[in-house]
């Protein structure tokens, strides 16, 4: 099982500290490094998103969308959403009330740009803040969506109780985020592309070799699908499920906050 990124122990034994990358780094910092990461790949992170996941990106979020089944009642916060991809597609899908809330202003930027040029006069908020301490009530929410989000957040456990606070009663969670592959032979293949081809990338595309190498390390420190689903329903969501996406290398999970 693997660790729960929020709560191992600094150097010393006794400051808590945050994974970024194969660094132990304290929490702060960790978002502070978190933040310059995104803010250096904004414009061309969509771009990488296809080129990293040869599109297979689009396959698990349009699974993830189907999975929520957005209607246009539900009052949505996507967490970590600045460049509007799932947004987009939920309002597409019937959504008429999403709220982005994203730490990177540079994110928030393009997401916000790209609504303009697809001529979204009414578009999803945009909101700037920090998963662990979200900016919204209590219990305004009907749905609770991240995508790709809270394996970069310092104190995972944190995000996890913030999201059951916003949720109203009934209230639904998901998270799409990159998981453990559960084929063997994949996930050899699957762990040389990461920390080969996808350093290289960065480095042609989104002139930032490190920020893809951190990509591939931090996707090594997220907890597996079972011990996330346990650390959702510690946080007081219940029901916890996941689903798989290509051989585990992504993974929907969803819960409810009753």
């Amino acid at each position: 099982m693997s660790e729960d990124p929020s709560s191992s122990a600094g150097d010393n034994g006794r400051t808590p500290a945050a994974h970024f990358g194969r660094r132990n780094v304290a929490p702060d910092e960790k978002t502070r490094l978190v933040r310059g990461v995104f803010d250096s790949v904004a414009v061309r992170y969509d771009l990488m998103n296809d080129l990293m996941s040869m599109g297979v990106h689009r396959l698990w979020k349009a699974e993830l969308v189907r999975r929520l089944k957005p209607a246009a009642r539900d009052r949505i916060v996507d967490i970590g959403g600045g460049t509007g991809d799932i947004a987009f597609r939920l309002m597409a899908a019937g959504a008429a009330h999403v709220s982005i809330c994203d730490i990177n202003t540079e994110m928030l930027e393009t997401g916000r740009g790209r609504g303009l040029d697809r001529g979204l006069v009414r578009g999803p908020d945009w909101v700037c803040g920090n998963a662990e301490m979200l900016p919204f009530s209590d219990s305004s929410a009907d749905v609770y969506v991240t995508a790709f989000c809270l394996r970069n957040v310092a104190r995972l456990s944190d995000a996890l109780l913030e999201a059951r606070r916003v949720l109203r009663p009934g209230g639904r969670f998901f998270c799409l985020e990159f998981s453990h592959v559960a084929v063997p032979a994949l996930g050899a293949i699957y762990d040389r592309y990461s920390f080969s081809v996808l350093p290289w990338l960065g480095e042609a595309v989104a002139r930032d070799r490190d920020a893809y190498l951190y990509l591939a390390e931090s996707i090594r420190r997220f907890p597996d699908q079972k011990a996330f689903a346990a650390m959702i329903e510690t946080a007081g969501l219940q029901g916890a499920k996941y689903q798989n996406l290509s051989g585990g290398i992504a993974a929907i999970h969803w819960a409810r906050r009753v």
